[in-house]
């Protein structure tokens, strides 16, 4: 039986390597102190806070649908409400800003029959990366963060 090193089937059988028949593939490796940077594909997390707002609504209506939108939703961090706005803060992950921000913006209207949302409109959105929330923070500015987690008053 011959081994066979994952990646070298298709070299040697095609003729395209140098190698002769059983030579064994030289290992690389990493040199000490070269640093791994994450490929900017990747998803990244988003901290983005959605504002909405319009005509009055019974508060116990709103609560109940803010708890099934959480429930719907399951990275929504807390939301604050009164009878005529509310305020969504929620962690999304996403390959860039301009994603998180359609995510964000579409959030409302697709959940807005399945949870039982009042018909108000997105009034502001804030999408920051993990890295800008994380100082603003620390620098004692923004809002603290999401304790306790979950669907309050104003």
């Amino acid at each position: 039986m011959r081994r066979v090193r994952p990646g070298t089937a298709s070299r040697s059988a095609g003729g395209g390597s140098s190698r002769a028949a059983g030579e064994e593939r030289a290992l690389t490796s990493v040199a000490a102190g070269d640093r791994y940077e994450q490929p900017e594909d990747l998803p990244r997390l988003w901290h983005v806070t959605l504002s909405v707002s319009g005509s009055e609504a019974p508060l116990n209506e709103v609560r109940r649908a803010l708890e099934q939108l959480a429930h719907d939703h399951p990275f929504l961090l807390t939301s604050r409400y009164a009878g005529d706005h509310a305020e969504i803060r929620y962690w999304e992950e996403a390959r860039d800003l301009h994603d998180a921000a359609a995510v964000a913006l579409r959030l409302w209207g697709e959940h807005r029959q399945s949870a039982g949302l009042p018909p108000w409109e997105i009034v502001g959105l804030e999408v920051i990366d993990r890295e800008t929330y994380h100082q603003r923070i620390a620098e004692g500015y923004g809002p603290p963060p999401a304790t306790p987690v979950g669907v309050h008053p104003y």
